[in-house]
């Protein structure tokens, strides 16, 4: 190798680290579960109070045996993260020592309750990097880049079991392209995976909220999750978000498509015990809409 490749050799990794640093630098201080089936899986740590347990509405929700509802809490201050049991029944161990009172966790240590492994990884720290994207193929749908059925699927459990303890609202979205087996016959595949994907980008960048979670549930139905939101907000979003599609112009080829979308929503209530039920209302919301003329909003009536 001569010394100009060696040179542009190592001034492309030193950029590639500097990019690291950066992007590292841009997320915050976190969690990493350390085996187990959840393992890989990053919790971010916001400055304030993170709480750590069982309940549905912990900050971050463990679902498995040996861990209390509410096991532990971990503070960040100025870059400082201090960890406290809440007197859980089996108690918090860091790097395998129960803790009593506050303990301050740096760089790599293991924080343990029950059968769960959290590692401590401060903000700047570029090992998360490779867990992100790990986490990101893992959780999304290739063509359109939304979350896919998998994710959706337990964070639809998790928030209606956050509503059901806490009484919090709760509404869901599904919607159908219309006629899309049609628009795939008449102008191709490509022309039908070119209309996901500038749906799904169209939505993202214009409806969508922050707090949402929107999903590619399969073929052409896409789920939207809407936490701490009524069923009259989640109607009107709806019907936002249809004209969002029936307005814009897909354009693929020189062809403008027809694209519009049928609709429906519902949301938690009596008679909604799991995700299932609340995915089931909306779904047959959908058919209301199919049935009335597609390109229409329609949600669930007992």
């Amino acid at each position: 190798m001569s010394d100009d490749n060696a040179t542009l050799v190592i001034t492309d990794i030193n950029a590639a680290l500097a990019a690291a640093d950066n992007e590292a630098a841009s997320k915050p201080a976190c969690f990493l579960v350390v085996g187990g089936e959840l393992n890989g899986t990053i919790f971010d740590l916001n400055d304030g109070e993170t709480v750590v347990g069982r309940n549905p509405d912990c900050s971050i929700p463990l679902d498995f045996n040996g861990i209390s509802r509410k096991h532990f809490k971990a503070v960040m201050n100025a870059g400082v993260c201090k960890v406290q049991d809440l007197g859980s029944s089996n108690g918090t161990y860091v790097n395998n020592a129960k803790i009593e009172g506050e303990v301050v966790v740096n760089k790599g240590d293991m924080v343990k309750l029950g059968s769960i492994a959290l590692k401590f990884l401060p903000q700047g720290d570029t090992e998360r990097l490779t867990y992100d994207k790990l986490q990101e193929e893992a959780n999304t749908d290739g063509l359109t880049r939304c979350y896919n059925k998998m994710y959706f699927n337990n964070k639809l459990d998790l928030e209606v079991k956050k509503s059901k303890l806490t009484g919090t609202p709760l509404s869901l979205i599904i919607f159908d392209l219309d006629h899309f087996k049609h628009l795939n016959d008449n102008y191709g595949h490509d022309a039908g995976d070119y209309v996901l994907k500038e749906k799904a980008q169209l939505l993202r960048d214009n409806g969508i909220r922050k707090q949402d979670v929107f999903a590619r549930y399969g073929g052409e139905e896409f789920v939207v999750l809407l936490p701490n939101t009524n069923l009259k907000q989640a109607f009107e979003i709806a019907e936002r978000l249809r004209k969002l599609v029936e307005n814009h112009e897909f354009v693929y080829e020189g062809q403008r498509l027809p694209v519009t979308a049928s609709i429906g929503v519902a949301d938690y209530r009596q008679g909604v015990n799991t995700g299932t039920d609340l995915f089931k209302r909306a779904d047959s919301a959908v058919y209301k809409s199919k049935e009335g003329g597609r390109n229409q909003v329609n949600f669930f009536k007992a």
